[in-house]
């Protein structure tokens, strides 16, 4: 059996969504220098609803390919779904991940709930703070 499913080497091998949006209204930044992979979202919204995003990964395959399947997830969704993106339904649009890259999934799903926050604090939207939890990366094994 394949270490990385099919799936996952396609997003990794031809990322969809790659780059930055000069005129974001909000960008999400997450990472950690433990586990080395740092992810940036994008995000442009017109009346709710996410129209565009971008991404841009440093880090391992399983980063990218987590990252490229969480803007393909959220693109053309309301903001409160891409709130409710988790990193489970990251991790099964790719056809799984081995466990020791299941924080890759993680950091997808934080990297769009900082986006979202950004967008919020910029527009004055009332939020609540347990809503966007940060992954510290203890136990990550890269």
């Amino acid at each position: 059996m394949a270490l990385y499913s099919e799936k996952v080497m396609d997003h990794f091998q031809n990322p969809r969504n790659v780059g930055k949006l000069d005129d974001a209204d909000g960008i999400g930044e997450v990472g950690n220098a433990k586990c080395g992979d740092i992810m940036r979202m994008y995000i442009k919204v017109d009346d709710g609803i996410i129209t565009d995003c971008k991404f841009n990964t440093f880090g391992c395959g399983s980063a990218i390919a987590t990252s490229s399947m969480a803007t393909e997830l959220i693109k053309g969704k309301p903001l409160e779904d891409a709130l409710k993106l988790s990193n489970q339904a990251v991790v099964e649009a790719l056809d799984g991940l081995p466990a020791y890259k299941l924080h890759c999934s993680v950091l997808a799903e934080e990297a769009v709930r900082a986006a979202v926050k950004d967008y919020y604090d910029k527009h004055g939207i009332a939020y609540d703070p347990k809503d966007f939890p940060i992954h510290d990366c203890e136990g990550c094994q890269d």
